[in-house]
């Protein structure tokens, strides 16, 4: 064998195993070969984490590895969406990303330990939402109130004596809130706590007298009787609620143009594989626009969406903007 056949040879290695080093998924078709892990940024039982477990077993099928769900909760979803930040970008740790982690905290708080849009590669929006103002069911009636009006009234009048549940700081759900306190001039005493789920324990038990929840997470107490839903925060009544009132709605002059809905979508550490990307993206539409999927969400109040990546990035740049605008006008501080 000669030795320029040897020395092509050699040389056609290293370019093979420069490449592999450079992307351990270059191969389309080994990726995946172990787990992946989709990080949500708050505990379980809130929407995020609803979400996240409603599209994890149609990824396990649709790849034939499991798609795990990993609750790192705090910061407002900071601790977990810096865990994504700085996991390695081979496509195996994803992040289910929210409103807050992508659209408020960069507004909010003076300082990130991740850059919300250098730091992640966009996958797909995975679904919408609006907030809904609820009550303590005993809270409401033991205070006679029946509406938003009546709500705005005794708060008013009390100011301090009503305290307000979120799934933490810088959340939609506490920006819902805030926004609402600085436009009706009302005063609630905020309570962030790990997640909407725990959030939620303490509304129902009445340990909390109101939250402005993602609808999914609060839809099943909703039902059941156990919270009463004042008004949703979005521009148009949700189908999931069509006899519940937008706060724009319920609340007078002082809340017109009031919105301050939530999204929740996937996405990966800055640099992971192109293709990967877009696998993925491709089997959540897939899984999103089938009719039991997308009957189950809507259901729930959440509209499914299953965008492309550039479409995804372009709405959380468009985001940045408007929540800027809302954490300003607000005043809102990070407990």
């Amino acid at each position: 064998m000669s030795s320029a056949f040897i020395s092509r040879r050699a040389a056609l290695a290293l370019a093979a195993a420069a490449v592999l080093a450079i992307d351990p998924a270059f191969a389309q078709g080994t990726w995946p070969t172990k787990p992946v892990r989709i990080v949500v940024p708050f505990a379980p039982g809130g929407t995020t984490d609803i979400l996240a477990r409603a599209v994890a077993p149609e990824l396990s099928k649709a790849f034939g590895q499991q798609f795990i769900v990993d609750n790192r909760a705090g910061a407002g979803g900071n601790v977990g969406a810096d865990i994504v930040a700085k996991a390695p970008n081979d496509g195996y740790t994803l992040l289910m990303g929210t409103v807050g982690t992508h659209g408020i905290n960069r507004a909010l708080y003076p300082k990130l330990p991740y850059d919300p849009i250098k730091d992640f590669a966009p996958i797909t929006l995975v679904a919408a939402v609006p907030n809904v103002m609820e009550m303590n069911i005993d809270k409401a009636k033991a205070l006679n109130i029946n509406s938003v009006a009546d709500f705005v009234k005794y708060a008013k009048a009390n100011p301090g004596k009503l305290n307000m549940a979120s799934s933490g700081s810088g959340t939609s759900i506490h920006l819902a809130g805030e926004l609402f306190k600085t436009m009706t001039g009302s005063f609630m005493t905020h309570i962030p706590y790990r997640g909407s789920g725990p959030a939620l324990l303490d509304l129902v038990g009445g340990n909390a007298d109101v939250m402005f929840d993602n609808l999914p997470s609060s839809m099943q107490q909703i039902k059941g009787g156990k919270l009463k839903a004042l008004a949703v925060t979005s521009a148009q009544r949700s189908p999931a609620l069509p006899d519940v009132p937008t706060v724009e709605e319920a609340g007078g002059p002082a809340l017109k143009g009031y919105e301050a809905s939530s999204w929740f979508g996937l996405l990966a550490p800055a640099g992971t594989p192109p293709e990967i990307v877009n696998r993925i993206q491709q089997e959540v539409a897939k899984s999103l626009g089938t009719a039991a999927i997308k009957e189950k969400m809507l259901a729930q109040g959440a509209i499914p969406s299953g965008n492309t990546p550039a479409e995804f990035a372009k709405m959380i740049d468009s985001e940045h903007t408007k929540w800027a605008k809302v954490v300003k006008a607000s005043g809102a501080k990070v407990d």
